[in-house]
């Protein structure tokens, strides 16, 4: 089962998206957004920039 992103309304009426993978679990969270539009630009912009993006280690 392939990976999905759920768009939903948090208890505050703020918009958020999840990342699932394809066996349920969460793998990545969008921050609270004002509108619907929002979020669903949010999921389009990870889809967008994600692919081939770079693992960077950042220490304190």
């Amino acid at each position: 089962m392939a990976g999905k992103f759920e768009l939903y309304q948090d208890k505050a009426g703020k918009w958020r998206f999840r990342l699932k993978a394809g066996n349920g679990q969460t793998i990545a969270v969008g921050e609270a957004y004002e509108s619907k539009t929002a979020a669903q630009n949010g999921i389009e912009s990870v889809q967008k920039n994600a692919p081939g993006a770079a693992v960077v280690e950042v220490t304190g």
